[in-house]
């Protein structure tokens, strides 16, 4: 067991595909400490720079204090506490669904829907480029796993017009984690309602970011269908932690019955759920959090100007800029991280073979003067 698990590590560090820890000395933010050392950060999914807001401190302290520190159980035996109740309700009317139903991580959410949805005999069809835990989800449901060119509504229907499957599952991350663009969801749904199929949209990035006071792609695109289940993380743009899933009153019916991994895990600590009551408040009132994060946006790829490598098109806080070689893509980071600005390398198998990628994160408490750091510095190491 041993050598060959040597082997293998050995291999990963020789491609440059080995993955690294950073441990921070504080909180989260886009200035952070590392070993007593200052850096840059623009490796946060802290969109909205809530991570470390005062007024989130103090309701996780108000919530410690109500409900203390953890939940003590599953949700289906005493783990379900007043929190999770009041939060379940506010992400349901905040997103527009009948009902919610809160889990501990995305992966758990995406693993628990999809297993409860369907299974041997049933199939799933899932774009290319879909967050790992949607592929791993399609894998232990057992279902057929049909997977589509990354946007190619064309080879979906193609798909979906020859099934003869009794349930369909179209999955699909909402804002593409790895390339930042947005999923054409209104299209979708179109396919989906043509061919008698649920949709799943991974909203885990687009939470809190986009749509009428962050309500989502649901609202980016103005849809209303039973047909749709909205899952969404609560630890990028929310600030905090865990993750939800609206929908019909029978799909979270059906997910407190079937999904396993809302069952069989104790329920997430009620005074994360009481802090997300002070966040979704935060998210809705304060507007201008994604109107600076948008100017602050259009303002890196209007000034990023590059020859060699590439920005990928994306609207979206997250900025990929691909550079294709894995030890190239290490070699910026590390050159990067030496300046005092941190931007992490994304390799293989996270992102498809030569597509390495120095993938970058803004968020509203960068100031123009760290975009302008960030654009400097990647102008003279390209």
């Amino acid at each position: 067991m041993y050598p060959d698990s040597i082997n293998r590590l050995h291999i990963r560090k020789n491609n440059g595909l080995y993955r690294d820890r950073i441990m921070l000395d504080g909180s989260q933010g886009v200035n952070v400490s590392i070993a007593e050392q200052d850096y840059l950060s623009f490796c946060s999914n802290d969109y909205l720079g809530l991570a470390s807001h005062p007024e989130l401190i103090e309701a996780a302290c108000e919530g410690a204090r109500q409900y203390g520190v953890g939940a003590g159980a599953s949700h289906m035996i005493i783990g379900h506490h007043a929190a999770h109740h009041n939060l379940e309700e506010m992400l349901a009317d905040f997103t527009g669904f009948p009902g919610a139903l809160l889990f501990s991580s995305g992966y758990m959410a995406n693993a628990g829907v999809i297993s409860a949805l369907v299974g041997r005999g049933d199939e799933i069809y899932s774009d290319k480029l879909n967050h790992a835990s949607l592929n791993d989800a399609a894998i232990i449901s057992h279902a057929k796993w049909v997977r589509y060119p990354h946007l190619d509504l064309g080879a979906l229907e193609n798909q979906l017009s020859t099934s003869q499957a009794k349930c369909k599952l179209v999955i699909t991350d909402a804002v593409f984690s790895m390339d930042g663009d947005i999923a054409p969801a209104a299209e979708l749904l179109i396919l989906c309602e043509k061919y008698d199929a649920w949709l799943l949209l991974d909203d885990a990035h687009g939470f809190g970011v986009i749509g009428n006071e962050g309500r989502g792609i649901v609202s980016y695109y103005s849809l209303s269908s039973p047909r749709i289940i909205y899952m969404a993380t609560l630890g990028k743009a929310a600030g905090v932690s865990g993750a939800f899933v609206a929908g019909q009153k029978v799909v979270i019916e059906t997910l407190i019955q079937y999904a396993r991994s809302y069952i069989y895990t104790t329920a997430m600590p009620p005074l994360l759920a009481h802090t997300l009551l002070k966040s979704l408040v935060l998210i809705k009132k304060e507007r201008w959090r994604r109107k600076k994060l948008m100017q602050l946006t259009k303002y890196f790829k209007k000034n990023l100007k590059l020859s060699r490598w590439k920005l990928l098109p994306s609207e979206t806080p997250i900025q990929p800029i691909i550079i294709g070689d894995n030890r190239e893509a290490l070699q910026i980071r590390n050159e990067l991280e030496y300046r005092g600005i941190l931007v992490p390398a994304i390799r293989p198998p996270t992102v498809p073979k030569n597509s390495a990628r120095l993938r970058i994160s803004l968020s509203v408490a960068h100031s123009i003067k760290d975009i302008e750091c960030l654009v400097t510095a990647l102008r003279e190491l390209e």
